[in-house]
């Protein structure tokens, strides 16, 4: 499965999330450190949900950027 992940970068570091798994997130101090925490951050998600009987969601989340005019 391939799940969107929303990157956001910080002042030293990075922080991740997967919309469409609540609560799953990961960081690091490089893009590489924090997206390499939330593929596992997914794995232990799904394996958890999939031993309490909870339903893994099928990927839906979307990403898109929007324009704006910039304010003068």
């Amino acid at each position: 499965m391939k799940y969107l992940v929303i990157v956001e970068k910080g002042p030293e570091n990075y922080s991740v999330y997967v919309p469409d798994l609540p609560g799953c997130t990961s960081a690091g101090n490089t893009l590489d450190e924090a997206l390499e925490g939330i593929r596992e951050a997914v794995e232990g998600h799904l394996e958890l949900m999939r031993e309490s009987g909870e339903p893994i969601p099928d990927p839906s989340s979307e990403a898109a950027f929007v324009e704006v005019p910039m304010a003068v």
